[in-house]
Order: structure tokens, then sequence, then C-alpha cells
């Protein structure tokens, strides 16, 4: 065989020598991983001719040991995937990081498996046959990490990839597997991009998945043992030689083959087993390993490093074909058309796979007696005669060509597709047409696909899915594994029996709507209170309210919810890495939210609030409330004054309507006074402070300046601010005159003939929006200067010319949408009460300003008449006395004339009872009358 590749490289390579080296390796290769002592099986990840090859191999030798290339610390978890429906992947997940960075957290690392795979029928032969023991010998989850590089000189790396890089998943079944680090088993794809093109170029396919189910998996279905292991070490060879070298991958694929081969000396100098009764599996390519630990006679030493800190958490998660491949780069449809391909070809060899016992979702097959071992013969020559004559072919199988054409058209009917039975006709005649071009014997699913989009799609989509989708979902769909109720962590067995009395199979992966009437029902209250905890931890999708709200001081009686429980299994497991209980989850959230790096005083008070109102512990409330106290005192700038006042508010509101001020709540309050005082003057000059968080400042000044006075600070912190606030932009002046006005510097007057004054000045009209976007703002602080704001922009409106005022009516538009859109309906409000409600009463409406701004002159004052002013004119000693104690000059002035006569109504009245006018009388004469 060597001698055959050397004279092929003499005749076709431009440089023979380098490629007679390289052929000549790759068989050294295959001479030396077939007469290692300990076998060793290659395979492909999510390969059927693999996972075939398993199937013969495993009945033929039974070995009592297995050693299998998956993270070491992941073996606890395979016997628990009796309970989980398949595709489910085994994850290993850290949240609190020690020895890695802190930007790297959280990590993930995830090992798919699916039926149609090597690694499950070894898994799934170990785990029930008994007296086999099944060993997990490749790096650790924790050494994943550490042996990611990481360039010198940067403390933030991410990582960039694991054994696979991940790509970002289109659909929501592809972001199962989130944004872990994949994990497989036999990662074989040549890491050469120039070879891969050359190989898809001239093997007529679109993708390597097309190109590796073509000349491998075809060829190597039906193979004997020898062959198999033969060619998957030749091929492993030839992607290990044409890597380049001194790349980081690299380095790691062989300090994990040190790794295995270290562990497995170990493990059978341990336990005594014979190296003839055990079974490596492993990746085609680290089975043409060349490192110096390779083999059991190998005495190179290797040290693994200790594990980090880090506390890892292991469970089951969901996996799905589509998640599979976004995963590991594969084509969409590979793995579906690889389960159909596995499928069919243990219907046509007999083989009976092995399964776990009361796994859901697999065959039921029947068991069999194993067969007597097979003892070892010696390994003969197989791949010459294999490379030097084509493949078997297989003729084209018309009756299942025909099925899919038929599946397909009416699938596509379903779809909102006008195709017919015409159409049928011609997907079988094109895909027959592209396998004879691309030089195949019969069509796959790959080039019935392509015939498929072809004939029936043209140009158009009808409907969500297009042809190729529809041809992914006839070869065996996006199949979606799920964890049993028995493989969940605690904390989602918790959230199944607490969400009980509802009455839904939160497994299904189906929308499911849940009605609570807690007026009815009291009893469901617990399920209402789990449910907003989770709609906090969540994503959104997964718990939806639809009717029913939860804010401070607020419980709906009814709620309607949409739930997703099953289709967000995976986040709901990972939220039982982080703890016991839902409860104990989101007090550890809260806690760390305001514990980071980042956080802020508005954070802080958002967690309260989430504290407030989902959980019932003051403990905690108060402890949030104080680390708030400790950010808005640590703060430099005053970026998040808006949310910070809006949330104070709200909680001050809150705590006044159920009992006293929590001491954090007057805290906050003392603090935020004497803060922002301090604040500012620096903020009204300041460029990065907007007209908007100045608003927000003085808003928290004066809403919170009478319970602030009252705990005990002094105001005139406040007076000192303003009267050192010296602003120049536009809005700041107009935000620093309202605030002067409230401290009552300035008086409304004065503040309307400045306004006047602005409006009269060419120079500054274009100015004016701004003005106006500051007194909007001020309406944070002082809400009942909203008439005035409506007076002023009435004024504008009514005094500037059209050519003046047209230019900047947008900007004004723009300001107040940019800057103040929640108090313009304030201004509305003012507004409406100001204007007539009619059009008829708008044009004698005179406005109340243009009213009091010229009132009528006074006239002078005339001297009184009548009984009162004639016994004061008669006694004039008391009154000259009381003007003298005043300090009152002047004399005495003429009487006025005579009072207008008496109504006669009044008169005869007052004729008809004189008793009462004569007493009277008496009374102020001071006698008798």
């Amino acid at each position: 065989m060597r001698q055959q590749l050397a004279d092929a490289a003499t005749a076709f390579a431009d440089s023979p020598g380098a490629v007679a080296d390289i052929l000549a390796g790759m068989v050294d290769d295959v001479d030396r991983a077939l007469g290692e002592e300990l076998e060793i099986f290659p395979v492909c990840h999510h390969s059927p001719a693999s996972a075939l090859a398993m199937v013969r191999r495993l009945r033929a030798k039974q070995p009592k040991v297995i050693y299998l290339e998956l993270c070491e610390d992941l073996q606890p978890l395979l016997g628990e995937l009796r309970n989980c429906r398949l595709p489910v992947a085994v994850q290993a997940f850290a949240s609190e990081l020690e020895g890695f960075p802190a930007d790297w957290g959280p990590l993930s690392v995830v090992a798919p498996i699916t039926e149609a795979s090597a690694e499950y029928q070894a898994i799934a032969y170990a785990l029930e046959t008994p007296g086999v023991e099944l060993v997990l010998v490749d790096r650790s989850t924790d050494h994943v990490f550490q042996w990611l590089p990481r360039p010198p000189g940067t403390a933030d790396d991410t990582p960039a990839g694991g054994d696979a890089e991940p790509t970002a998943p289109a659909e929501e079944e592809a972001a199962l597997h989130g944004d872990a680090v994949g994990v497989e088993i036999g990662d074989l794809r040549p890491r050469f991009a120039e070879l891969e093109a050359y190989l898809l170029h001239h093997g007529k396919v679109r993708h390597w998945s097309e190109w590796w189910d073509q000349y491998v998996e075809q060829p190597l279905a039906d193979a004997d043992h020898d062959t198999y292991r033969q060619v998957m070490v030749l091929i492993g060879s030839l992607f290990r030689r044409l890597r380049p070298a001194g790349a980081d991958r690299r380095d790691r694929d062989e300090d994990r083959e040190r790794h295995m081969w270290t562990r497995m000396r170990q493990h059978l100098a341990a336990s005594g087993a014979d190296p003839a009764d055990c079974l490596y599996v492993c990746g085609a390519f680290h089975a043409a390993s060349r490192v110096e630990q390779f083999g059991l006679r190998a005495d190179a030493p290797f040290e693994i490093t200790p594990r980090t800190g880090t506390r890892w958490h292991y469970g089951l998660i969901p996996s799905s074909h589509s998640a599979i491949e976004a995963q590991f780069g594969l084509a969409a449809g590979s793995v579906s058309i690889a389960a159909a391909t596995w499928t069919k070809a243990v219907a046509r060899s007999g083989l009976s796979p092995f399964q776990l016992e009361g796994q859901r979702g697999t065959r039921a097959g029947r068991r069999r007696a194993a067969p007597a071992p097979v003892p070892a013969a010696p390994v003969a020559d197989r791949l010459s005669g294999y490379l030097g004559r084509p493949p078997a072919v297989r003729g084209l199988d018309e009756a299942e060509l025909r099925g899919w054409c038929v599946d397909i058209v009416r699938l596509a009917r379903r779809n909102g597709y006008l195709a017919s039975t015409a159409d049928a006709i011609a997907v079988f005649e094109t895909s027959i047409l592209l396998a004879g071009l691309r030089n195949r014997a019969r069509p796959t699913p790959y080039d019935f696909a392509d015939a498929a989009v072809t004939c029936i799609e043209k140009d158009v989509v009808p409907g969500r899915r297009d042809v190729r989708r529809l041809c992914e979902i006839l070869f065996g769909g996006d199949r979606i594994g799920q964890v049993g109720y028995e493989a969940l962590p605690p904390l989602a067995r918790d959230v199944h029996d607490r969400l009980a009395p509802l009455g839904l199979d939160l497994e299904k992966r189906q929308v499911q709507r849940a009605l609570l009437d807690l007026h009815a029902d009291p009893g469901l209250a617990p399920c209402s209170d789990l449910l907003w905890r989770l709609r906090h931890l969540l994503p959104p999708d997964a718990v939806r309210p639809i009717m029913g709200e939860r804010r401070l001081g607020h419980r709906s009686i009814q709620e309607s919810w949409d739930l997703a429980l099953g289709r967000h299994q995976r986040a709901l497991i990972e939220l039982g890495y982080e703890g016991v209980t839902v409860e104990q989850v989101l007090e550890q959230r809260l806690r760390r939210a305001v514990r980071g790096p980042d956080a802020t005083a508005s954070v802080a008070l958002e967690a309260v609030e989430d504290a407030v109102r989902l959980l019932d512990s003051p403990r905690l409330v108060d402890e949030l409330g104080n680390r708030a106290v400790e950010l808005l005192a640590a703060e430099r700038t005053v970026d998040d004054a808006p949310e910070v006042l809006r949330r104070i508010r709200r909680l001050l509101a809150h705590h006044r309507a159920t009992g006293p001020l929590p001491a954090w709540c007057e805290a906050f309050v003392t603090t935020g006074y004497a803060h922002y005082c301090t604040l500012l003057p620096t903020a009204f000059v300041d460029e990065g402070s907007g007209v908007r968080q100045v608003g927000a400042m003085l808003g928290f000044l004066f809403g919170m300046e009478s319970l602030a006075l009252s705990l005990g600070c002094d105001r005139s912190q406040l007076e000192l601010a303003v009267a050192q606030s010296h602003p120049e932009a536009p809005a700041k002046v107009a935000l620093l005159w309202v605030a002067r006005h409230q401290l009552g510097l300035l008086t409304l007057a004065e503040l309307r003939q400045r306004c006047a004054d602005l409006l009269g000045n060419p120079l500054v009209v274009p100015a004016f929006p701004q003005y106006l976007s500051g007194f909007v703002q001020a309406l944070e602080s002082v809400p009942g200067l909203a008439p005035f704001v409506v007076e002023v922009m009435s004024s504008a409106f009514a005094r500037l010319p059209d050519p003046v005022l047209l230019p900047w009516l947008p900007t004004l538009i723009t300001t107040l949408r940019d800057h103040g859109p929640e108090l313009v309906p304030l201004l509305v409000r003012a507004a409406g009460r100001t204007f007539p409600a009619s059009l008829p009463a708008l044009d004698a409406w005179v406005p109340p300003w243009s009213a009091s701004a010229s009132p009528p002159a006074p006239a002078a004052p005339a001297v009184a008449s009548g009984p009162v002013a004639a016994l004061l004119s008669g006694h004039p000693e008391a009154v000259d006395a009381v003007a003298a104690l005043l300090g009152c000059d002047g004399g005495w002035r003429e009487e006025a004339a005579p009072a207008p006569a008496t109504p006669p109504g009044l008169a005869a009245l007052l004729a008809t009872h004189p008793a009462t006018a004569d007493a009277v009388a008496a009374l102020l004469a001071g006698g008798p009358g």
C-alpha cells in the first residue's frame, strides 16, 4: 500500500517528495493505530456508519471496559439518560468563577447525544450489560477552559471556542444550547480551508456534510470492521497532517490525547483489567495520534494540572437536530438526514442497536442473546483493496424516490404552495438528472432537496417554511429532545410540583393557557406568586402574562398566563444550578445585581422594587435599600437621576400607604438631598449632563424638600447651590429661573417679563424652543407651573410672525418629543383647562394672562357715609387717639355725598316693620330712640 501511494505521488503530484512523505506517513499512522495493544475504535460524531460499526463490534467483541472520549467529570450524568428523550445534551455549568477571567462567565459546556451516534451505542451497551465498566478519559470541563488560549496582556479574553466554535442560530430550536462550548467525539473535518474547498468543488457538493455523506458514509455503511477502522484512521491521519503546524487548536488536541492515554494507563494499572477486553472509542483524528504518550507501553510523563476553584454544576438539557447543526457548523438538515439514514440502515442490515431500558422516544427492539465473543484475528491489509476498487453501487430505488416526491408535494400543499402531481413528476426526474450530473448512481437526499426547491418553490415562499425546510421535515424533522422529571434538578422539580394545581402538563412544548381566579379560589395564590417570580427569571416567552399585573401595592384578582416551560426547559434547568428554590435564586440575583461592578442607585432601587413585589422579605428590602443609599452617595454623575426620581417616588408612595417609612427610605432622601445639592452647580454647567438630568435633580430636591427638612436637612444648602449655579445653555437657564422662582427669589411677573424679553430679541428667538424645553423639564419639580408654560407657548405663537415661527416649529416639536415626552400630557391638561372647550367661544375668549396684564386703574377712595361715619365724625377723639398711636398723619375728609336713595321695596319693608329699625337706631345713638 505504501509503495502504491508513493507511485501515485510521483505520477500526479507537482512536488512528489512532499506528497509521498504525507502519504507514507498516513500508512504509518494506520499501522501504528492498528498495532496498538489496546484496540482503538475511531468514530465520527453523529455518523450512522460509525454507529453501525460500533454495534457490530460491540456484539462481536463484548468488551469489559470501554474508554470513551468525553469529559471525565460528566460520567455521573450518563445514567440519567434513561429518563430523557433523545436528543439531549450533557451540560456542565458555572456562574461563580475562580481562576478564570470574570467576564468569561457564565461558563457552559455541552456534549449532545443522539440515538444515531456511536457514543450513545457504547453508553447504552455499557450501562445495560452487567459487568461492563464505562470510563470517560477526556479532560474535565474545567480543563476545557483552562486550555483556551489567553493572549498576554489581555484580561478580558472571551472564549472564542472550545472543541467547536458555536455559531449564531437563527431559529428558536437552534438556541437550545445557548452560547455553550460544544464537546463532540470525533471532530472529523479538515482544518485546511484550501483542502475543503478543493474537495467540495471536485465532489460537486456545496458543503462538507454532503461530501462526507457521499464519499465516506455510504461506502462505509456495510464495510467490515477492519476496513472501517483502517479507512477512518487513514482519513483522520490525512486531516491531521494537513493541519497547519503551530495552531493553538492542534496543541490543545495533542494535550487531550496525552490526557486520555495517561488516564487509560492509570485505570489499567489500578483495575488490573486485560487490555484485550478493553475498547478505546475516540475520534478518528485522535486515533492517528503521534504524541509521545501514545500507547500503553509509552512511559513519557504528562502532568495533569489541578482544577481551579470554580464550582461546576452538572445536568441534562434538551437538544435538537438544528441545535447540534448550529453548534458544530454542520449543514442545515444534515443531522435529520443522518437520523433517517440510521433508521433505514438498521432496518436493512437487521442489526439490533443498543438502547437504555425504559428510555422515552426510542424504538423498543427485541433483545437478542449475546453471541460468543469472536477471538481477535490478525489485522490484514484492507486499504489496498478498498481504495483500489470503486464502491459497490446500489441502483436507483424508485419506490423510495417516488415516496419522497409524493410526500414533499403533500407537505408543500399544506404550507400554501400550488403543487400538483406534475410537480412530483418533475421533482422525480430532476433528482435523477442532478444525480447524474454529479456522478452519482442514485439521488441522495441532498439531490432531492435541490430538485424540490427548483421545481416547487420557484421564486415565491407563501408561508413560514420554504421548501428546503419542508425537505428537512420530510427526512425526520428537527427532532427535539426532552429531559424527564426524574432527571431534572431539584428546583425544576419543585416548580413542576408547585404548579401542579393548574392542571397543565408542563413538559409539553406547546404554549398552554392557565386561568387563575384568585377571588374564587384563593388556593391558587402561591401559583400566581411563583409565576411572577419565574417571569422575572426566565426568558420572556417562557412565562407570559396575558391578563393581570403585579406592581407595588396592587395584585390582580384574576390572571391569565401563557406557559411554555417545556419549550424553555434549558433555562429552567440552568436555574437549578444556582439554587434549590426559585426564591433563593431570585434573592441571589437581586443581591448580585446591587453588588456588581456596574451597580448604580437606580439599579439598586429597581432591585428593591422587585423584592417588594415578588418576595415577602423585609430584611432583604432593608439590605438592598441600604445598598442603594451607599451607591447614591458614591455616584459622581447624575446620569441616572430621572430613573432614581421615578423609582424613589413610587417606593415612598407605597411605604406611606402601607405603614411607616423604613429607615433606609429616610436615609435615601436625606442623602439624596445633600448629594444633589452638592452636584447641582456642576451639573448646570457640565455639557455631559443633559437638561433631563438637571430637571430630575430639581424634581428630587423640590419634591422631597418637605420630607428632607423634617428629617433634619438644611434648606440653605439648596439656596446656596442655586446661587452658585451659572448655566449657559438656554434650557438650563430656564431651569435655573424656575428654581429661583420656587425659592421665592424670582416672582412670576419677573419670570413673565424675562420670557417677553426673549421673544422680543430677534437674536434669541431661534433658541427659544430650548428655553421651552427647560420650562417643560421644570414641570418635574414644579408641576404647578404648567399654566405658565402654556402661557409662554401661547404668547410665542401669538406674537411671532409666520416667517419666524415656522422655521423653529419643527425644532420645538422634536425638542419636546426628545426631552419631555412624559411631561407633555401635563401641558395638554393645563391647556385644556385654559382654553375654551368650543370653537364659537374661542372668538370671544380673552387669555387670562392678557386680562391680568392690564388691570383697570383703581378709583380714588370716597369718603364713607352713613350712620357709622356720622358716629365717628361726631366723636373724633377715639379715632384721633388711634391715629396718633399708629403714627398716621392727616385730617378728616369732607363727608361724601349722600348715599343713593333707598330702593322702594326696602323702604316699604322698613315702614311696615319700624320696630327693628328704631331698635338699631337707638343702639347706634347710644340711647333710646
